[in-house]
């Protein structure tokens, strides 16, 4: 009698084990694909372009003199007067990388990156443009320096007259 009750026992321990192994092992892998799902959506919002992209922020030490990120020139008395001080003009972003006021002593290339749209920014400390969104770096002659994006960037010429720096 006791054996046959011991062993009921051992059974309802044994089944009751094997269940709770059955609802865990279910639990984990449902969870496991809601996680996924979860994270593929936020994956794929996150790489679609905004048409309401702030203007590209001065990491590392730029200065945009303002935040002025808007017109078609820039006054070189009073913007863009240290190395790495960066301008939006139009579709061009102008960067200073050397002192003076001519023409080589700037880059433009245009401000959306060319892998989905974003505003890139000029990093002072790399040397090189950074698109926020996934990471593409670009030179400042606008060559791809790492992807996702595989088109170079377009090139602005600049122009000084009078101190008043103009892209086209």
């Amino acid at each position: 009698m006791i054996l046959t009750v011991q062993k009921q026992i051992t059974n309802k321990i044994f089944k009751t084990s094997t269940n709770k192994k059955k609802e865990r092992s279910e639990f984990l892998s449902k969870l496991g694909i809601g996680m996924a799902v979860v994270c593929a959506g936020c994956a794929i919002s996150s790489c679609g372009s905004k048409g309401s992209d702030p203007a590209p922020s001065n990491n590392n030490g730029g200065n945009n003199n303002g935040g002025n990120t808007s017109g078609t020139s820039a006054n070189l008395a009073s913007e863009i007067t240290n190395i790495g001080d960066s301008k939006v003009i139009g579709d061009a972003i102008v960067v200073r990388l050397a002192a003076g006021n001519v023409p080589a002593s700037f880059t433009a290339v245009q401000v959306a990156c060319t892998h989905q749209g974003t505003s890139i920014a000029y990093n002072l400390a790399q040397g090189i443009f950074i698109c926020p969104n996934h990471g593409s770096e670009f030179s400042t002659s606008g060559a791809v320096v790492m992807g996702p994006a595989t088109s170079n960037l377009k090139v602005y010429t600049v122009a000084i007259n009078s101190g008043i720096l103009t892209v086209s």
